[in-house]
């Protein structure tokens, strides 16, 4: 079977691209991250790419296939895959080259780049590099939406679509995040099914109630981008995720970046990726630490600001509110320990808060997860190991550098 051939990597399209002219809010920034949105950009060629998929994958040989497989399940499928294989050392680059070379598949491009300091955020700007140059320097007017995704991360066959209608409903729209949900069915033990569970819990909590409220960033796993948005990230600093060996959440960076050039970022229940879960406790420590010290790193570069105030002000208090569940637990605990139970009309109160209040927050997960949510004992085991993760990512945030990408 003959193989399919892959875009020229230098090819450029040779019909001229009409350039608008920076707007005064582009021209007088109002500080030093604040950049105003740009007029809407002259068509004058057809979009090439409807929908351009950039997969950043590192060592990802077990997941690659089901993620690109995901991609081509779609009820409305990509144009143009480019999956960028960095740092690895596995056979992910032989995997993903063997999806491209499918000619049931979606058009697939595989890039290799060995030696990246910049992380992830390297990956993702090797590609969309590649992507512009391919369609004649500007992504603007050649492409209409980029999904971003994880080389471990499976998407829901009505992702694009779905995605896809949401950024048509607003022309403001610079981003829709998906819904992230954990895999089921990996646990081997007990405490894998626990850590796991938990995990889905969390997952699923937060995928219901992101999609009803601001969203603090665009996920990793699943991010859906009008180009043109990401055409006006490059237009004020030449890179959409920013280059830094320090830089651990690129996706959180660069939702600020969006807003502050004055998109918005939504996302949708409907827009389901689903992710790989931590299967141990140094594992899950080791990612959230991750995450949330990443997070800390950039509020403080930024400062408190109306895109950051609310992100700091719940870090904040989930501080305040795990210091008063585990000093107010402990205290009637020892009470209870050395004078007996006392039916206080107040703790009974609280204590039927916290029973069902939790449990009505996961209904839409089933009544498994209503009923562990309901036992309390799990949640605070839970909310215990992620106090610690986060009160040590604070901490590391003012007293540790960030190591290079090894």
């Amino acid at each position: 079977m003959p193989l399919r051939m892959e875009p020229d990597e230098e090819s450029v399209l040779s019909s001229t691209l009409v350039r608008p002219a920076r707007s005064e809010a582009q021209q007088s920034a109002g500080s030093r991250h604040r950049r105003g949105r740009g007029v809407h950009e002259e068509q004058t060629r057809r979009v090439r790419y409807e929908t351009v998929v950039v997969v950043p994958a590192r060592n990802e040989e077990i997941g690659i296939f089901t993620s690109l497989d995901s991609l081509a399940r779609q009820t409305r499928r990509p144009d143009l895959i480019v999956v960028v294989v960095n740092n690895s050392t596995d056979r992910t680059e032989e995997f993903a080259r063997q999806f491209a070379y499918d000619e049931q598949t979606p058009l697939t491009v595989v890039l290799t780049l060995d030696d990246n300091p910049h992380k992830k955020a390297g990956a993702l700007n090797h590609g969309l590099d590649w992507l512009k140059k391919h369609v004649g320097g500007r992504l603007s007017g050649a492409v209409r939406h980029v999904l971003v995704m994880d080389a471990d991360t499976e998407l829901h066959p009505k992702f694009i679509e779905r995605a896809g209608n949401v950024v048509a409903s607003d022309p403001a729209i610079g981003g829709v995040s998906a819904a992230c949900l954990g895999r089921t069915g990996l646990w081997r033990s007990p405490w894998q099914r626990y850590l796991l569970g938990m995990q889905i819990i969390e997952y699923g909590r937060a995928a219901n109630a992101r999609c009803r409220s601001d969203v603090h960033t665009m996920s990793g796993a699943g991010s859906f981008y009008r180009a043109e948005a990401l055409q006006s990230l490059l237009d004020w600093r030449d890179q959409v995720f920013w280059e830094d060996h320090s830089n651990l959440v690129e996706d959180y960076e660069t939702t600020l970046a969006l807003k502050e050039s004055g998109w918005k970022v939504t996302a949708n229940q409907m827009c389901i990726a689903y992710t790989d879960l931590m299967p141990t406790l140094r594992e899950l420590v080791q990612q959230r630490e991750r995450w949330s010290r990443g997070t800390v790193d950039t509020l403080r570069r930024r400062g408190w600001t109306k895109f950051t105030w609310h992100s700091i002000a719940t870090m904040i208090l989930g501080l305040i509110g795990a210091a008063y569940i585990f000093g107010w637990g402990s205290a009637h605990l020892y009470l209870a320990l050395t004078h007996g139970f006392a039916m206080k009309p107040l703790f009974v109160a609280l204590l039927g808060f916290w029973v069902i209040y939790p449990a009505l927050r996961v209904r839409h997960l089933g009544w498994k997860a209503m009923l562990v949510e309901a036992l309390l004992i799990p949640e605070l085991v839970f909310t215990l190991v992620r106090t610690y993760w986060l009160v040590s990512s604070i901490v590391k945030s003012y007293v540790t550098r960030v190591s290079a990408w090894k």
